[in-house]
């Protein structure tokens, strides 16, 4: 194991996007006591400042492990399909549509509960789109065809935010 080592190697996991997440909490928690800073006092600061990266590299690790969003670009990546949101933003038209019609009745929301509909559905193909791309990427290992599933959760986890902000507006 090395700072270069995959987030995978560095928590000794599979490289799938179903994960235990308690197998991944327990792991984070061991590697972190084996490289808490404070365990290196007596060893200098040289031993503390790796320490320190080491500590950084696994958090980073863990961060990202964790949020099923961001271990599926992870993996696209990994495996040679970057999700290149900035430049790729092609969508199948029926998703944009859904995606333009979710947004009108967000604009149109009045209420608590019109942005409880809203976010009801937005939640279920949520949901949907984690089945969908744990499906592309640990049993059809389709990358490209995930990538484009995660760039599509993006969008649904910005309509998401979104709802969050219009709900605290309301209150």
């Amino acid at each position: 194991m090395n700072l270069q080592s995959t987030d995978f190697e560095l928590f000794g996991l599979p490289p799938r996007f179903a994960l235990d997440a308690g197998a991944l909490d327990a792991r984070w928690k061991e590697l972190q006591r084996q490289v808490h800073p404070d365990k290196f006092a007596a060893q200098g600061a040289a031993a503390q400042r790796v320490a320190m990266q080491w500590s950084a590299r696994i958090n980073e690790a863990y961060r990202r492990l964790k949020n099923p969003l961001q271990r599926a670009a992870y993996l696209c990546e990994l495996n040679g399909a970057p999700i290149d949101a900035e430049n790729n933003t092609a969508m199948p038209p029926a998703f944009l549509m859904q995606q333009m019609e979710l947004r009108e009745a967000l604009d149109d929301a009045a209420s608590a509960d019109d942005l409880g509909q809203i976010a009801s559905q937005s939640a279920s193909l949520q949901r949907d789109m984690l089945s969908k791309i744990e499906q592309q990427t640990d049993a059809e290992q389709a990358w490209p065809a995930a990538a484009q599933s995660v760039r599509a959760l993006m969008f649904l986890d910005r309509l998401a935010a979104d709802i969050d902000r219009r709900r605290d507006a309301l209150d």
